[in-house]
């Protein structure tokens, strides 16, 4: 792969971002997924990173959640924030994650991401259901960097 671009096509993109926007409709969260080619860090400090350059950290309830996916390195994070961290069950994201990791290892990467988008978004659910005057505060589209 040589670009970020060529990780995903655009068809498997718009089911992603279909997946956000059908997981976000039901409660009040946030769940990006950003993409990018490598990073020079260690990927969770990258995550955290980026979960701040997105603006996730700013959601009025703290209950951001970021896929993040350093492609060429073959790493990825979940990062939630911490009214999310503090309320689904301790093994949550662990679980999640090895969820996504079974279908990123058949090479099934929309799959993969849907799997984890849909499973964060049942606990946002959950957790921070939808309530009258609640605004999506963030893009559902994939950022890239």
């Amino acid at each position: 792969m040589s670009k970020v671009e060529d990780f995903l096509t655009k068809e498997d993109e718009q089911e992603i971002v279909d997946a956000i926007r059908m997981s976000e409709k039901n409660t009040s969260g946030e769940i990006r997924v950003h993409i990018e080619k490598t990073t020079s860090m260690d990927a969770y400090d990258r995550a955290k990173e980026v979960f701040h350059e997105l603006k996730m950290d700013q959601t009025e309830l703290q209950n951001g959640v970021l896929i993040y996916l350093a492609v060429e390195d073959r790493h990825f994070v979940i990062c939630g924030d911490k009214g999310i961290n503090d309320v689904v069950q301790d093994d949550f994201w662990n679980c999640t994650r090895d969820i996504m990791v079974a279908e990123f290892k058949k090479g099934d990467f929309k799959q993969g991401l849907i799997d984890g988008i849909t499973r964060a978004g049942e606990q946002l659910q959950k957790y921070f259901p939808w309530l009258e005057g609640d605004t999506n505060e963030l893009s559902n589209e994939i950022s890239k960097g």
